[in-house]
């Protein structure tokens, strides 16, 4: 009876190790290949749990989700202009048929991003050799990605690979270039600069010379005006004093003499030498009213 309960015991481990050696779980990220003798027999592209003959059959896993490839170093490429520049990519991909990548590249995932980065290496040399810097820095870069992603993607699908997208992070000139661009750049500012500064001292020359040819105009204009009221004031003074002077002669000496008077005398300080008999004091000795 214990000699059966061994043999039982031993029957049910060996159960479950045959048991354990014939189920695998593939889960949602991956896709697996069930080989035998070295053939491919299925290929399991949902999660789940499946049988397997042990010691038989083995399983590869392969991941299915979306991988990246980024360039270790930027890459030199020739622009139509005969320019160098610097580009650096990267590239979103995944594994669409598992099978097909399994024999294409036997399911190694360096072998397929060499694949792919010869592509697209070999593509964007031919791009970039179409176009100019301007066209591959901004003017056309996205019509450059959207083409090398087509062209790409049907490469890789040879191989069993789906290239999701494709893109530049970085497009420079080399430093050599771009200290010559810079130098070429300052020296079409500085002339630039000088040219502006050359028409603004001419523009403001012209300006001044302007300004200071209305100033004399109008100083002009403004002495005639005050020359011609000037004269018109005297004539008209000229012709208020010859009228009161022809209606009352007598009188008209005798308010200039006053005036004279007046001005002669306005401080007591003056001193005037006259003779006494001059016709200045000709109202002094006739001071006395008429009778």
């Amino acid at each position: 009876m214990k000699h059966n309960l061994v043999v039982a015991t031993v029957v049910a481990f060996v159960a479950l190790i045959v048991l354990a050696l014939s189920l695998f779980v593939v889960d949602q990220r991956q896709n697996a290949i069930v080989f035998q003798f070295g053939g491919i027999v299925s290929v399991k592209r949902e999660p789940g749990l499946y049988f397997k003959i042990p010691f038989v059959q083995n399983v590869r896993y392969f991941d299915s989700r979306v991988l990246t490839i980024e360039t270790p170093e930027p890459e030199r490429f020739l622009t139509s202009e005969k320019k160098n520049v610097l580009v650096d990519f990267f590239v979103k991909w995944r594994i669409a048929d598992v099978g097909k990548y399994y024999t294409s590249v036997r399911g190694e995932e360096s072998q397929a991003e060499t694949r792919l980065l010869q592509t697209i290496n070999g593509g964007l040399r031919a791009e970039f050799g179409n176009r100019t810097v301007h066209d591959v820095v901004s003017g056309e870069r996205d019509k450059i990605m959207e083409l090398m992603r087509q062209k790409a993607n049907e490469d890789a699908r040879t191989i069993g690979v789906e290239v999701l997208d494709v893109r530049l992070k970085r497009v420079d000139l080399p430093q050599e270039v771009s200290e010559s661009v810079y130098r070429r750049m300052d020296a079409e500012r500085k002339r630039v600069a000088n040219e502006l500064r050359s028409t603004g001292g001419a523009e403001s020359e012209s300006i001044r010379a302007d300004a200071d040819k209305q100033r004399e105009v109008i100083l002009a204009e403004a002495y005639r005006d005050a020359q011609r009221v000037k004269g018109e004031g005297d004539a008209k003074a000229t012709a208020t004093y010859t009228r009161a002077y022809s209606q009352n002669a007598e009188f008209y000496a005798f308010y200039r003499s006053l005036e004279a008077y007046r001005q002669s005398f306005k401080n007591k300080s003056d001193v005037l030498i006259l003779e006494p008999n001059s016709e200045f004091f000709k109202y002094f000795k006739n001071s006395k009213p008429a009778k």
